[in-house]
């Protein structure tokens, strides 16, 4: 066994670059560097950073150098950086006494240069300089990490990971082109879920409700709270929502009120999950809601930046969080797990309006899927259907346009990711709008959000335990005005 200095270098600076790293002999063994585990715990909040597994590999994070202990002969060397980096594989023979590996990561694609920058939604149950390494890691630009409350489970008490590291606004830790942030996430087990990024102080309660607890606070009070500044940004995550049995039905209240800004999807397992359906509900119902991408990762068998969000900054801005957030804010986005997709429509992106005179017109649009995950099969959608799509990564096509609509892209390719995810990138829209109104929805659309409000309603009345009535009385009042909304909608 000899012992190994490994190092991965930008193949364009020449100097050392933070990658994700798997070693292998010949036998199949793999090998893992000084200070990472060959066994490690892939459990929620367990022991996370530095370490992955996907299926049955496991991969380790370094900065751009390690030492390993690796055995003589034939040693394949894969490392990744994310969806702008071609995925290195190379084997390396190793010779009695040879102790350095060197060798350099390529760029496919600049998006920052182009004015993208890449972030991921949300990350928790993770140490700030873990989630940093896998940042850069993973070349991510933006990682929003985020402070939560766990309750007691068996032995364990009650806790707040992560609160003493909360930033807000700013960086809690940085590298040169990489930041991790540190906000809060704001739960009820059964009103709902929200995210609060770019926020200038700590939104208390972190959680509420549950079986020991009153349901004495509001979802919409956290999002005003986000929002008191102009600043703040909330999300609504990608955790179970929009179902008999977690409606989440003040979040969606919150969303038919505006005072929600984005829609999160983490995962993308179907070539039409049931996540892109809400959402274009949603957006069937007049909303303008950007999509973002955010993998939820808060154990070592989830990659950060596994479904992240690419936004652009508006041009001549200088880049930063800030920045990036106002970018999210417009709807300059689009949501992936690997494909760097692209849209336009009359030279428009994603988050743009488009006039639609009478008599309806033609829309000149161009689709395009890039990057080292190949693309096979481009669609284009107006109001969640596929008006235009190719096998293929480019799609050029006129749509007309008679109503005021929304118009997107997603793309697809045939394979599976190794977490299971198929490969599928999803852009934020471009609305197209007729004599100033937004699009308005059949009769059908909004009836099964009304249906979750209504039994919202029914479940306030007569289970929720808020402390004191007139607390119950406001929790109806804003299920009710959010009905009434979505009413004058439909």
């Amino acid at each position: 066994m000899l012992t190994v200095h490994v190092r991965i270098n930008d193949a364009v600076s020449g100097k050392p670059t933070p990658v994700r790293l798997r070693l292998v002999d010949a036998a199949g063994h793999a090998h893992v560097p000084f200070g990472r585990l060959a066994e490690f715990a892939t459990g929620r909040g367990q022991d996370v950073g530095g370490h992955l597994r996907l299926g049955t590999e496991r991969f380790t994070y370094i900065d751009g150098a390690c030492e390993v202990r690796l055995p003589a002969g034939v040693v394949t060397v894969e490392a990744s950086k994310g969806p702008e980096y071609l995925p290195l594989r190379r084997s390396v023979t190793l010779g009695p006494g040879q102790i350095s590996i060197r060798l350099g990561m390529e760029r496919s694609i600049d998006l920052r240069a182009e004015g993208w920058y890449s972030g991921d939604t949300r990350a928790v149950l993770m140490p700030p300089h873990a989630a940093l390494l896998e940042a850069a890691a993973e070349d991510l630009a933006f990682v929003n990490l985020f402070a939560l409350e766990t309750p007691p489970c068996g032995d364990a008490p009650a806790a707040l990971p992560n609160l003493l590291a909360f930033s807000g606004g700013g960086p809690a830790l940085e590298l040169p082109g990489h930041q991790v942030v540190v906000n809060t996430l704001n739960t009820h087990p059964f009103l709902g879920t929200v995210a609060l990024l770019n926020c200038h102080r700590i939104v208390h309660p972190l959680r509420f409700g549950g079986p020991d607890g009153l349901d004495d606070w509001s979802l919409c009070d956290w999002c005003d709270q986000c929002h008191r500044k102009k600043t703040g940004l909330v999300v609504w995550p990608d955790l179970p929502r929009l179902t008999a049995e977690q409606p989440q039905s003040e979040a969606l209240a919150a969303m038919l009120l505006g005072k929600i800004d984005a829609f999160e999807v983490s995962r993308f397992d179907d070539p039409e999950p049931a996540v892109l359906r809400d959402w274009y509900r949603l957006l069937d119902c007049g909303l303008r809601v950007p999509l973002v991408g955010g993998s939820g990762k808060d154990s070592n068998a989830v990659a950060l930046g596994a479904c992240r969000t690419y936004a652009r900054l508006a041009d001549g801005e200088v880049p930063g969080y800030a920045a990036w957030i106002e970018a999210i804010r417009a709807g300059r986005t689009f949501a992936t797990n690997g494909p760097l997709l692209a849209l336009t429509a009359d030279e428009q992106g994603p988050g743009a309006v488009l006039d639609v005179p009478e008599g309806g017109r033609a829309v000149h649009v161009r689709v395009e899927g890039r990057g080292a995950v190949p693309v096979d099969r481009v669609e284009v959608l107006l109001n969640g259907r596929v008006v235009a799509d190719r096998q293929g990564p480019l799609l050029e096509t006129e749509v007309h346009v008679s109503d005021s609509a929304w118009l997107a892209a997603r793309c697809w390719g045939s394979d599976r990711l190794a977490d299971g995810q198929r490969v599928c990138a999803h852009t934020s829209p471009i609305y197209l709008q007729k004599a100033g109104r937004s699009l308005r929805p059949t009769s059908e659309t909004p009836a099964p959000l009304d249906a979750l409000l209504t039994r919202s309603l029914e479940w306030i009345r007569q289970e929720a335990r808020p402390g004191t009535e007139s607390h119950r009385a406001r929790l109806i009042g804003v299920l009710d005005e959010a009905r009434a909304k979505l009413a004058a909608r439909g």
